[in-house]
């Protein structure tokens, strides 16, 4: 099934920063959408605050969702303030502590405060890239880190085509038709190298770094069930389409045994802003 998203099981259209409809439409149910998706690499976690400036990093988490990624930077020891455009998901994440701003990153006043970290968890391509990375250098210290990352995931074929046919017969003047079932993982490596080249136009950042975390999990019908619905492909469709998918979905799970392992990568592109430039 491809995947990309503010967390991954789809792609959204060719310049996704621009279907606004679809990026605020995974607060529909915030609380699902918090339970289902999957945690980020604990190394990956403490990788980014090790190197960050300062014994208790300031960190700005960009389209922050419903915290995922914002507490685990919490419990790593950061002070944590998300931006988030989708209101339904910040009352989420406040509910759990976290303190966010309504607004899209592109929209949000910063009023001059400054951050040790910027991050952006499957998130990143719903900023508009002529803007993401120089108002990130601008928000950062010298020595910060901007730090974009996301899952991706691919689940065995059986599963993936299941979702694709389905799909079809539910939405079928859907975009998302036309990509694969399942696409390598070299297409998102080459998103994340986008995401470099960008970074490098700004003259602000050291040379970006890839990073490349490799992990498994085993998912059961239900809980592959209750993941689907916070994609892109699904928060948009009524309830009885979605339902097709789902039991198609599910049926194809039964055959499998009830259950599937799937092999995550997590990417995440990391630069340095430059202490040797201004504002």
């Amino acid at each position: 099934m491809p995947t990309q998203s503010r967390d991954q099981p789809d792609q959204p259209p060719a310049r996704p920063h621009n279907a606004r409809h679809m990026a605020e439409s995974f607060g529909a149910d915030a609380q699902r959408y918090d339970a289902a998706r999957p945690r980020y690499p604990d190394a990956l976690v403490a990788r980014i605050v090790s190197s960050a400036p300062g014994a208790t990093p300031h960190l700005l988490d960009i389209g922050c969702g419903t915290g995922i990624a914002s507490r685990q930077f919490q419990a790593a020891g950061c002070t944590v303030l998300g931006v988030e455009p989708d209101p339904r998901m910040a009352d989420f994440a406040r509910g759990l502590g976290l303190d966010v701003e309504v607004a899209t990153f592109e929209d949000w006043r910063h009023d001059g405060r400054t951050f040790d970290i910027v991050t952006a968890a499957q998130s990143w391509h719903w900023v508009d890239p002529s803007v993401g990375a120089a108002k990130a250098a601008r928000v950062l210290r010298p020595g910060g880190r901007l730090a974009i990352f996301g899952h991706v995931y691919e689940p065995p074929a059986e599963v993936a085509e299941a979702f694709a046919e389905a799909h079809r017969q539910a939405a079928p003047d859907s975009p998302l038709n036309a990509l694969p079932a399942r696409r390598p993982l070299g297409l998102y490596q080459a998103g994340y190298a986008e995401f470099a080249e960008r970074i490098r136009e700004t003259g602000q950042f050291d040379e970006p770094e890839q990073w490349q975390f490799d992990w498994r999990r085993t998912y059961t019908r239900d809980q592959w069930l209750n993941l689907l619905p916070t994609t892109g492909g699904l928060t948009q469709l009524p309830p009885a389409p979605r339902a097709k998918v789902l039991n198609a979905v599910g049926d194809t799970i039964d055959s499998l045994g009830g259950h599937f392992t799937m092999l995550h990568t997590t990417l995440a592109t990391i630069a340095t802003r430059r202490r040797d430039t201004q504002r």
